[in-house]
């Protein structure tokens, strides 16, 4: 399984770099203005910044709605870095996009997917990444897990070459349960990938073995 961390915060991305487990980076729009950035300029530049830490795909998201204008920014943010994967929405031009982009060897990754369905039309399309949203899902009363199962199935009955990127994952459990279905790659704060790192277990066995450790120097 991949690890992608979701989100635009410079130093978090260094922090999951430096552990050593990091695979990518997906951002949005949002996640932009979180960190304050606004402006076509400002964003760019961002976008190079991540490229300079990370060695891995990185999600750049268009902001067009249009199949022209999704053509457009997805071909100027592609020539950014050969690490960036423009980030389409699921939406009809979206489709017919993704379609463009592969045919031309450009990596995709379809976002707000919350459907088998929509997940099975990428596919077709030619898309790099399908983003199922686990969490959202969750939060309308719906079973996120069981979408990335679908798709994970589907995908494995006829073959298709688009990676399930789990999107949305807000806990450990989240993360787990994923790779126990078989998602490709998961996407995530970097609070959810270092809380793997946790286990009481873990932290009392070590206290004790210093603790005996300092005794037998003493």
């Amino acid at each position: 399984m991949k690890f992608f961390i979701d989100t635009a915060n410079l130093q978090d991305i260094q922090e999951a770099h430096d552990l050593g487990v990091l695979d990518g980076v997906t951002t949005n729009p949002s996640l932009m203005a979180k960190e304050g950035i606004f402006g076509h300029d400002n964003v760019i530049a961002h976008y190079k910044k991540i490229c300079d830490i990370v060695d891995g795909d990185i999600s750049a998201e268009v902001i067009a709605v249009d199949f022209d204008g999704m053509v457009r920014e997805g071909e100027f943010l592609a020539e950014l870095h050969p690490n960036i994967v423009v980030k389409v929405p699921m939406i009809r031009e979206g489709v017919k996009a993704i379609r463009h982009f592969s045919e031309r060897g450009i990596k995709t990754n379809c976002t707000l997917v919350f459907s088998a369905g929509q997940a099975l039309l990428a596919a077709k399309a030619g898309a790099t990444y399908v983003s199922p949203f686990v969490g959202r899902l969750d939060d309308v009363g719906t079973d996120g897990l069981q979408l990335i199962e679908q798709i994970v199935q589907i995908y494995g009955n006829y073959g298709y070459q688009t990676q399930v990127l789990a999107a949305s994952v807000r806990h450990v459990m989240h993360l787990i349960q994923c790779a126990e279905i078989g998602a490709d790659v998961v996407t995530c704060p970097l609070s959810v990938i270092t809380g793997l790192l946790h286990h009481p277990l873990t932290d009392n066995g070590l206290q004790k073995f210093l603790s005996d450790h300092a005794k037998g120097n003493v």
